[in-house]
């Protein structure tokens, strides 16, 4: 977390929401008494009832601003978080610009195709090598895109994504680096191993 949020200063962002669960009263204890980085920060509470990454951005909808950018918390991404944001604005034809990988080998199943600068196709289910590319865990859209789904409903936030695919509203930004999960110590040892600037092994994720 703490690493994250430096990643969002460093990008220019001056307040976060966190959309939190089960212990998002630790999240936000560690937030208030370990961090002062001048961020403000705003919590949106799921509960204990599991809804969906999509329902917990919709019940966050009151703090959101017009524009605005995604990522997972257990993820995390050494490039500028404002990059995709600087896209959307440019764009405005679009309600989300995407940031996208290319799958790491041919062989690989993808997620998602390309036409150009925008998603043509976006899987929910499983992958298939035929596609070219993966979700890279970060997405900056506009608060618009939530704006007829009602609070409450259980959904993943990909479902948002495909439909905005086909409706050709969602661009897609190449991610300049990889993405560095953090759900198991090992991943944590790999990532902190980037941080300090030492060489690594393993896959790419």
């Amino acid at each position: 977390m703490d690493w994250q949020l430096d990643a969002f200063i460093a990008s220019g962002a001056r307040s976060i929401v966190m959309c939190v669960g089960l212990g998002g009263e630790e999240v936000e204890t560690h937030v208030r008494r370990a961090l002062d980085r001048g961020l403000m920060v705003a919590y949106s509470y799921a509960g204990a009832e599991a809804l969906g990454s999509g329902s917990a951005v919709r019940r966050a909808y009151a703090r959101l601003e017009s524009e605005f950018v995604i990522t997972q918390g257990d993820c995390y991404l050494p490039f500028d978080y404002a990059a995709p944001l600087r896209d959307l604005r440019d764009h405005p034809e679009a309600l989300a610009t995407l940031g996208v990988r290319r799958k790491v080998s041919p062989g690989a199943s993808g997620q998602l195709s390309l036409d150009g600068d925008w998603v043509s196709k976006y899987e929910t289910g499983s992958r298939s090598p035929e596609l070219d590319y993966v979700d890279g865990g970060v997405v900056a859209v506009r608060r618009a895109a939530f704006s007829d789904i009602a609070d409450g409903a259980v959904w993943g936030i990909e479902a948002l994504w495909r439909r905005l695919a086909r409706q050709r509203q969602l661009r897609a930004f190449v991610l300049p680096e990889r993405r560095y999960d953090v759900r198991t110590p090992e991943a944590r040892q790999e990532l902190e191993q980037h941080l300090q600037g030492q060489p690594l092994d393993g896959p790419l994720l």
